[in-house]
């Protein structure tokens, strides 16, 4: 019985230190729900066992506990300063009073050697890889310093797609387009990527822009807008400029707002959606930036509809008839629904990590810009609205559906290299065609280049071989069913060989082409690794292809972990804990 009156007063004592902390150091309750925080708590030694005390924290148990309580920094997204509160350092000292906390300086030296030893294993992660895609975005913290996010993508050997976190940087406020590219050179050098190897920069808004385009001239980089930005520009300009949707998206955001703030009104809602039959939900505010919000905002509202109007009608609540919205407004948020519907799953859709979602993109906006133009509505506003965006998202991707050969489309490239999409039935068959024949010229070079990999003078050869596929790019059906027509006799016999590899690639390309679609239910990587045998050559185009991104996510969600860094308590933090912190905040489950 004492040993367990003794258990019970160190709980109700580690509690009382629990509330202290988060009282003292102004932290949110929430904190204890927080993945690094209990992990840490549960790492911590007891200071007695039963009654008896325990010996002096020894070398390894101080290290062991040391490294937990970086871990939690870095998985809670904590400030180091927080090792120097003095309700956490109370705290620390009720679990084990042998235990003295190192000073913020030792952390901040265990964060370097820490973010040092990730980034050489994500360089061993990297070196094996053909090639990788970049992502961009640039965001502004809490302090008012502008930072640029950069990830990077590849396909593993095993053709499941992963995402890595390479850097974070401040921008001076009249940052030039040189000194970006530069930085992103540097930031890729350091990981032992060769610059080569970077396939595509998909970026989020237009402020790298002019970076990208020094690097396309560079390195030949193909620079890519966020489709997921084009998509948020084409609703939200829309949205704005209606004003009958804007007065209706206003009325229901103060509807919304009502029921939050109001104690009686929500309780009331609760009771109401319980009588109905319906369980308790809560109603959506949304971001006034963010038109995903708003259709949820709206959807949640229409789906609570009727319990809405009975509580705003009951006589226990305070009446503000104003708040409550007539029977057209209600149809007009029915009806926004389904227009925002299809893109709202399209967003989602592309923002995905772990899946093929470039190639989707012209079968996606194809079938957007369809669902405009055949859906029906009975109120003007849905119908203005539906037509200004159909004609957005033609207006937007315009140049999606065209194909140049000797400036080819990234993205119809990669749906043609995606099983899903392989007949490109969104096109015309002229450009089809082209197409198919870029995609055999492409697989071609990829044939010879890896012939004269293994012969001796590499580069030389290598370069031998592009300047004799070049003169055949001039006629592009030529430079697939043959060789030119003036080629010496002493390159003869190599000549030959260059039509045998033809007709092979050939051959591969019109049974690849000539196969039944996959179904869009289907994973494409997946397909790939079972067939990659089959087609090795427009395998390895595949890799380098499927493995671009549709989206910046990747960069928006480093730009979001990385925004609570430099938060209000430590405006001043330094640039370099800011990378350091974020890369190792999102890596530290991928590896």
């Amino acid at each position: 019985m004492a040993k367990l009156a003794a258990s019970s007063a160190r709980n109700e004592k580690i509690n009382r230190s629990l509330a202290r902390l988060l009282d003292k150091d102004c932290l949110t309750n929430s904190m204890e729900e927080n993945e690094g925080f209990v992990h840490a708590l549960q790492t911590e030694e007891p200071s007695t066992t039963f009654g008896r005390p325990v010996p002096s924290c020894s070398v390894k148990d101080a290290a062991l506990l040391t490294e937990s309580i970086l871990d939690m920094l870095i998985t809670d997204m904590r400030p180091l300063s927080m090792v120097e509160d003095k309700g956490f350092r109370k705290m620390i000292s009720t679990f084990n009073p042998k235990y003295n906390i190192p000073s913020i300086a030792f952390f901040t030296s265990m964060m370097e050697r820490r973010h040092q030893e990730m980034t050489e294993k994500l360089k061993n992660v990297l070196q094996d890889t053909e090639c990788v895609a970049l992502t961009t975005d640039v965001w502004t913290s809490v302090a008012a310093a502008i930072y640029l996010g950069l990830s990077c993508h590849f396909l593993g050997e095993d053709w499941e797609m992963k995402c890595l976190y390479l850097a974070t940087m401040r921008l001076e406020e009249r940052h030039a387009a040189a000194d970006i590219a530069d930085w992103l050179e540097e930031a890729v050098g350091k990981f032992s990527i060769p610059l080569p190897k970077v396939k595509a920069v998909v970026h989020g808004n237009e402020a790298s822009m002019g970076a990208l385009e020094i690097l396309a001239e560079r390195h030949d980089w193909v620079s890519l807008m966020c489709s997921g930005h084009t998509l948020n520009v084409v609703v939200e300009s829309t949205l704005r400029n209606k004003d009958s949707i804007a007065k209706c998206v206003d009325s229901a955001r103060c509807l919304v707002e009502h029921f939050k703030r109001n104690e009686v009104a929500c309780a009331k809602l609760i009771e109401k959606q319980q009588e109905m039959g319906m369980p308790p939900m809560m109603l959506i505010p949304d971001v006034s930036a963010e038109w995903t919000s708003t259709y949820h905002m709206l959807s949640r509202l229409l789906e609570q509809r009727w319990p809405v109007t009975a509580a705003l009608s009951d006589p226990t609540v305070v009446k503000e008839p104003h708040l409550d919205l007539d029977a057209e407004q209600w149809n007009l948020i029915e009806e926004l629904t389904q227009v925002l519907g299809p893109f709202e799953g399209a967003t989602a859709f592309l923002s995905g990590e772990q899946c093929v979602t470039l190639s989707a993109l012209p079968q996606l906006v194809h079938n957007l810009k369809k669902s405009m133009l055949s859906s029906t509505f009975k109120t003007a506003s849905a119908t203005a609205f539906q037509a200004q965006v159909a004609e957005q998202i033609t207006e937007k991707w315009q140049k999606l559906f065209s194909f140049q050969p000797e400036a080819p489309n990234t993205v119809l490239l990669a749906a043609a290299l995606d099983p899903r999409f392989r007949k490109l039935k969104f096109l015309p068959d002229e450009e089809v065609f082209k197409v198919q024949c870029t995609i055999q010229s492409m697989a071609l070079v990829v044939r010879m280049e890896a012939r004269h990999s293994n012969e001796s003078g590499n580069e030389e050869a290598t370069a031998k071989t592009k300047d004799r596929l070049s003169t055949k790019y001039g006629s592009l059906l030529k430079s697939i069913l043959g060789s030119p027509s003036d080629s010496s006799s002493s390159d003869e016999e190599e000549e030959d060989e260059d039509e045998q590899l033809s007709q092979a690639v050939q051959k591969e390309v019109l049974q690849y082409f000539g196969e039944q679609p996959l179904s869009k239910k289907e994973n494409p990587l997946a397909w790939w690794r079972q067939n990659a045998a089959r087609y090795p050559t427009l395998a390895k185009l595949a890799k380098s292809f499927l493995v671009i991104p549709a989206m910046s996510t990747p960069s928006e969600r480093l730009a979001s972990a990385a925004g609570n860094i430099p938060s209000k308590r430590r405006a001043s933090i330094g640039s370099e804990q800011v990378n350091m912190l974020t890369f190792l905040h999102c890596n530290h489950t991928l590896l």
